[in-house]
């Protein structure tokens, strides 16, 4: 369970973190939380004049990607809300969707899918804008894990009469020191973490980089 990258502003050391938590859990699937790129000189909020313009800034993510796509060939990916910022540019400007790309194309990652959600075993994966983990395993009776907050990373369990809920924060992968998140340096420190499921479903493990 790989966090937010927004890609180009992740941290350096965070690849290599993911692929040692998934090699010590010989890990056989693999999904990535959404925001897997920034689009930060596309936003609808300001963007920093000094930074990437959009073109570049896509270019440089498309190049951080295929480090992960190599490490991580056969994965699902959510879409997270920054992930649709061109589609959403495209729709406002008047443009039929149907012209757009897909963001396999777009990011040239031939064998990843994109879903806005996903279930496997019980667990639905998705972004996770609005509510937090906890609140979306109760209000869906699913086990959760998303993304999106990245001050946060935790793993809440709720049992009830029919199973164990639990709900997972998986953190971010977030370079802080980035323009990018110049908006957030009066926020909490981001939590760099990653996430395994284990036992059909049953068993979230949250792992920090350290």
């Amino acid at each position: 369970m790989i966090g937010d990258l927004h890609a180009p502003f992740e941290h350096k050391d965070y690849l290599n973190h993911c692929k040692a938590v998934a090699k010590e859990y010989k890990t056989t699937h693999t999904i990535f939380i959404g925001d897997v790129i920034d689009s930060h000189a596309a936003s609808f909020h300001d963007s920093d004049v000094d930074g990437y313009s959009a073109g570049h800034e896509l270019r440089e993510a498309r190049v951080k990607l295929q480090d992960w796509h190599k490490a991580f060939p056969n994965a699902d990916v959510v879409i997270g809300n920054h992930d649709l910022i061109f589609a959403r540019k495209i729709k406002a400007s008047g443009v039929p969707s149907e012209v757009m790309r897909s963001l396999t194309e777009i990011l040239n990652v031939p064998s990843w899918r994109f879903k806005m959600k996903y279930i496997y075993d019980d667990v639905l994966y998705l972004h996770g804008q609005g509510v937090t983990a906890r609140t979306k395993a109760l209000r869906t009776g699913l086990s959760v894990v998303q993304g999106h907050r990245h001050t946060e990373g935790y793993v809440w369990f709720q049992p009830t009469e029919m199973k164990q809920l639990w709900g997972m924060q998986v953190g971010t992968g977030i370079d802080v020191e980035a323009y990018a998140f110049d908006y957030a340096k009066d926020h909490p420190p981001a939590v760099l973490s990653c996430g395994v499921i284990l036992r059909e479903g049953r068993l979230p493990i949250l792992i920090p980089m350290i």
